[in-house]
């Protein structure tokens, strides 16, 4: 019997790339998705590329028809889902949550940087964070996960073998990143334009970006102490795509920097670690659940190192990790429904 899902906010961009991946799924069928915008109308209505994909109307988020389905994928703007998660909890429903709501284990921190009070503090404790690359046991067992966000997995795929073998200083960590303007949602607003943001290049959040105090929770893990980390944002005009340029100081000169990746990765399906010497490029992850990384020091006998990590926002920065995470969970292959390669040109 394949597992009964739910999307709720199924007509954003996350949304809509969840029901993409998931009408391919063999071992799920979409029962539910939700938007208030659209309710009653077909979903193929507002997404027409999915038409002889999936037979729904657009439905209201309700509690009684979510709660009797086996997994319900929040792709919510923030505060949405901790107001429902615990009633899905309740009817035995796995929670898969896109948004902030559960990424933060701290709720004052939470509500320090997104603006008001978390409203279910009490779940956060259980809330397992859902980079599978990182947290991949944990994932098995939750009742409740909290998928990354897509600055926070290019950023923290860059650097995770480094702090893990403790190669890195910590306290000196840069991440200059790159995002198309689908990472910003789907929403009528001028600066998102195609007239304001074609031709033009700009870093926006310098002073402070909510993805920061995630960034450096999840890295402080890895490295098993604080981290010092600036994090620079930029959009660029381009729909889908990540690009993090990743800086750090080695600890000690003597790394064969390419085979500690090589072998930290070997077995991730997600985890393309390029030939040395090369520079990915996000197009060759377009539509795609993979993270491309290249490792390179400037000066051959120097302590700077920079490492290259790009992914697609909407995939294995949103809605394919989400599915990876699911797959996890129900005791899938991870890799069910999310073989597809990037979509070129």
């Amino acid at each position: 019997m394949p597992v009964r899902a739910g999307i709720v906010g199924g007509s954003g961009y996350t949304g809509v790339e969840l029901l993409r991946l998931l009408t391919a799924h063999p071992e799920v069928e979409v029962r539910v998705a939700t938007s208030r915008a659209d309710a009653g109308r077909r979903v193929t209505d507002t997404y027409p590329n999915l038409r002889g994909h999936i037979d729904l109307d657009w439905a209201e988020p309700d509690l009684s028809v979510l709660g009797g389905l086996d997994v319900v994928f929040f792709a919510t703007p923030h505060g949405v889902a901790m107001t429902q998660a615990e009633a899905l909890l309740e009817q035995g429903t796995c929670v898969i949550d896109l948004s902030a709501d559960f990424r933060l284990r701290d709720p004052v921190m939470w509500a320090q940087w997104y603006g008001h009070p978390h409203t279910a503090p009490h779940l956060l404790a259980e809330a397992v964070y859902a980079l599978p690359e990182f947290n991949r046991e944990a994932i098995r067992p939750a009742r409740l996960l909290a998928c990354p966000g897509c600055y926070p997995t290019a950023v923290q795929l860059a650097l995770l073998p480094l702090l893990e073998a403790g190669l890195i200083a910590p306290d000196r960590l840069i991440a200059d990143v790159k995002s198309g303007v689908s990472g910003a949602g789907r929403k009528a607003e001028t600066g998102l334009l195609m007239s304001e943001t074609g031709e033009g290049f700009k870093a926006y959040g310098v002073t402070g970006h909510r993805h920061w105090p995630e960034i450096t929770q999840q890295l402080e893990q890895m490295a098993g102490q604080p981290v010092g980390l600036t994090f620079v944002p930029h959009l660029v005009p381009m729909i889908r795509g990540i690009h993090a340029t990743v800086y750090a100081e080695l600890s000690e000169t003597d790394v064969a920097l390419q085979s500690l990746y090589e072998d930290r990765y070997r077995a991730e399906p997600f985890v393309d670690v390029l030939p040395e010497g090369s520079h990915p490029d996000t197009r060759n992850v377009r539509g795609s659940n993979r993270c491309q990384l290249a490792i390179h020091r400037p000066l051959p006998e120097g302590r700077q190192i920079v490492i290259l990590s790009v992914i697609d926002n909407l995939t294995k920065g949103a809605s394919g990790q989400a599915i990876q995470a699911m797959n996890i969970r129900f005791g899938f292959a991870e890799t069910t429904g999310l073989t597809q390669p990037g979509l070129y040109p």
